[in-house]
């Protein structure tokens, strides 16, 4: 057939390379923030407080607690705030905590600020005593409006004025932190 049409022949070669690519491709979208690559019998978690190596006091019981919400929101898995008596366990340290300003009022004080979080998170298979998941180094940040602009980077005014910040960043990093170990990513 020199005329440009395709043959029955090329046809039905090429569909199958065709409908496994499309599968292929649909099949991680329908999976996603569905699976689990856990194994099957870990049922209770542990996740003990963070620990917490800034002078940013009580951050690592709000990041803590907001992880232990995102697995129990799953609904499959039994939370306890130890690592007796469990099948899997989540450490987790908050290893550093920046402010720098990103925004100046018109007395070039400080109106705006970026916060980032550095989190130092693993998750252990006890039965089979090895780390399924780990990232030495997640790191989120956001920016902030300050209730009051101070002069540089006011650590005591941004904590007392805006606690809503770090709700907010704990929020998101308890939802990554849960969809990557449940996911594998």
């Amino acid at each position: 057939m020199t005329d440009g049409s395709i043959s029955r022949r090329q046809l039905l070669r090429t569909l199958p390379v065709l409908a496994a690519g499309v599968s292929a491709a649909s099949c991680g979208y329908a999976l996603s923030g569905r699976g689990s690559f856990l194994p099957d019998y870990i049922k209770t978690l542990g996740i003990p407080m963070f620990a917490n190596a800034t002078p940013f006091q009580t951050v690592e019981q709000l990041f803590t607690q907001k992880v232990r919400l995102e697995f129990q929101s799953s609904r499959r898995y039994t939370v306890v705030p130890g690592d007796e008596n469990v099948d899997g366990i989540v450490y987790g340290e908050i290893t550093g905590i920046g402010l720098s300003p990103v925004g100046l009022n018109d007395q070039q004080l400080a109106s705006r600020v970026r916060v980032t979080v550095s989190v130092k998170v693993k998750f252990d298979d006890v039965k089979a005593q090895k780390t399924l998941w780990e990232n030495p180094a997640l790191s989120y940040s956001d920016e902030y409006e300050l209730a009051s602009p101070s002069g540089g980077t006011d650590v005591a005014a941004f904590i007392g004025n805006d606690r809503v910040a770090f709700d907010r960043l704990s929020t998101d990093f308890a939802k990554a932190v849960v969809s990557a170990i449940l996911e594998a990513f």
